[in-house]
């Protein structure tokens, strides 16, 4: 790979997530940061949700969203990029598993993708399960795309029950018309 990264920019998806401060705002910031990541372009942001948490159920709902990027940095690297942001936000990674936190933002989708490394899978192994991610993936990401060894996103919108997902009535963040994989 070269400095100036991917020949090809590739689709990557993100799931945003939070339920710590205020959530609203943090979700909001996260899309503001992925738009500004280098050699990456936000080109889609769902609306937000209001999603009960998984785990320990002594914690506030979690407010998600999704979002769609063109990017040039390699699978690692916009993983590192997607942390750095969580941390510009006040996340400390403590190890504690489906707890509440101020930002989470988890790396979905990249292409057709499928890796298996120390702290990067690709497709996330869970989005057949939640909800809480194919709803707003659902609202950006076409009903074909192909989840690999997970089928079609259409398909496990069907399989996957919805409750304790709701609309909040905020209007779709904007994205950030500049083009951005210039960038460096």
């Amino acid at each position: 790979m070269s400095i100036e990264g991917l020949p090809v920019p590739q689709i990557a998806y993100v799931g945003l997530g939070s339920n710590l401060g205020d959530p609203v705002d943090q979700i909001r910031r996260a899309l503001a940061a992925l738009a500004r990541l280098p050699q990456t372009r936000l080109t889609a942001a769902s609306n937000l949700y209001t999603t009960a948490p998984i785990g320990p159920q002594d914690q506030p709902d979690y407010i998600n969203a999704a979002a769609r990027l063109e990017t040039r940095l390699a699978p690692q690297d916009l993983l590192a990029a997607l942390l750095g942001c969580e941390a510009a936000q006040g996340r400390r990674r403590d190890g504690t598993r489906w707890g509440p936190r101020i930002l989470d933002l988890d790396l979905l989708l990249y292409g057709e993708a499928e890796l298996d490394l120390p702290g990067l899978r690709l497709p996330h192994p869970e989005i057949r399960h939640r909800a809480f991610v194919l709803i707003p993936l659902g609202q950006i990401a076409p009903p074909g795309l192909h989840i690999p060894g997970q089928g079609t996103l259409a398909d496990l919108l069907v399989a996957c029950p919805a409750a304790g997902v709701a609309p909040l009535s905020y209007p779709a963040p904007t994205c950030d018309p500049d083009p951005g994989l210039a960038r460096s």
